[in-house]
């Protein structure tokens, strides 16, 4: 269970409306600070699913107030260890500090999102979609390497170009982007994928022009063409790094997800288009389509069946008219890549 430390500094004045809704939202414990003669500090103790609901709360109770502000943390562990089956939660005493209570108000099942909250997901998706120089280098590294890779025909140097690649990053704020209506969030996970796409092509472009570069290997071969079974790995590969990324697992665990559906014929593409192999190189840009298009509506497909939502019902409006068209689009464009597979199968 992931826990969060949630630090609200907020009006002395204000302090009765927070401790009822806290109370409303079944937390853990809790224990009121002194932050200065007009402010008071909270610090709430929470697992990780519920950090949203009382975050949307706050937000919406205390806005407004001048010095409002609220920090979430990361908690590693905590002793004596929390138990929440006892439905224990933290009143405040005299003194500041607090004692378990029993029998407060707890929320429905049903409300609370079995993952990290909203705001976690844009900090972390807002970092990943810039176009950094790590991110750049990391980019070229794992090109090189995955072209070695690909040449010397090495599976494993191929999966340590997976684990290198950072194009998880941008694809998965690219999702959240269109899921939250985003606008600024999705211009700038396009631009970083950009980045990254023409970057990982030119490089793999010099290296086939100077390399030995055939379509027979199977590593290469192997990304030179498209079937059914691809559109699978690329769908499943962008739900299980939606899933993922939600709930808080490693970004490198998730890169291998991902990575296996991008990265290979990216490099693969290139490779070939500098040696000249027109016809095989066209094929790994068919595939490297493919799997941009399926991580993309999966990923979208993901975050909104889990109920990733502005805050606002105005924000919310305006995403969910956004998500709607991502998905048209995606859809169609796999309907149209779908169309094309079936005519080169042939009868």
């Amino acid at each position: 269970m992931q826990l969060r430390m949630i630090e609200v500094y907020l009006p002395a004045q204000q302090v009765g409306e927070v401790q009822r809704l806290l109370a409303e939202h079944g937390v853990s414990e809790w224990w009121w600070h002194g932050a200065d003669a007009r402010r008071r500090l909270l610090r709430v103790l929470a697992p990780a699913e519920r950090a949203e609901p009382l975050l949307d709360a706050l937000q919406e109770a205390l806005g407004g107030h001048e010095g409002f502000r609220i920090v979430l943390l990361s908690v590693e562990a905590t002793l004596p260890r929390l138990d929440l089956e006892e439905g224990e939660v933290a009143e405040p005493s005299r003194t500041g500090a607090s004692t378990p209570q029993t029998g407060a108000a707890r929320p429905e099942a049903s409300s609370t999102p079995l993952r990290v909250s909203r705001e976690e997901l844009y900090q972390d998706a807002l970092a990943m979609s810039r176009r950094s120089p790590v991110y750049l280098v990391m980019v070229a590294l794992s090109t090189l390497v995955a072209a070695i890779g690909l040449i010397q025909d090495s599976a494993a140097v191929v999966i340590g170009a997976m684990v290198i690649a950072p194009l998880l990053g941008p694809n998965m704020a690219l999702c959240l982007g269109t899921t939250l209506g985003d606008l600024g969030l999705v211009r700038s996970a396009l631009e970083a994928n950009l980045a990254g796409v023409l970057l990982a092509l030119v490089l793999s472009l010099g290296l086939g022009a100077v390399l030995p570069v055939g379509p027979g290997g199977p590593e290469i071969a192997a990304r030179t063409s498209i079937d059914l079974a691809d559109i699978g790995l690329a769908l499943a590969s962008g739900s299980a790094g939606a899933l993922a990324f939600t709930s808080g697992v490693s970004a490198s665990l998730v890169g291998v997800m991902v990575a296996v559906a991008l990265l290979p014929p990216l490099v693969a593409a290139g490779l070939l288009l500098g040696a000249g192999r027109w016809e095989p190189a066209l094929g790994a840009l068919l595939l490297l389509a493919a799997n941009v298009i399926c991580l993309n509506l999966a990923g979208v497909l993901t975050f909104v069946v889990q109920g990733i939502r502005p805050r606002t019902w105005w924000e919310e409006e305006r995403a969910r008219r956004a998500s709607r068209i991502a998905l048209a689009l995606w859809a169609l464009l796999l309907l149209a890549l779908l169309a094309v597979i079936l005519i080169e199968r042939g009868p």
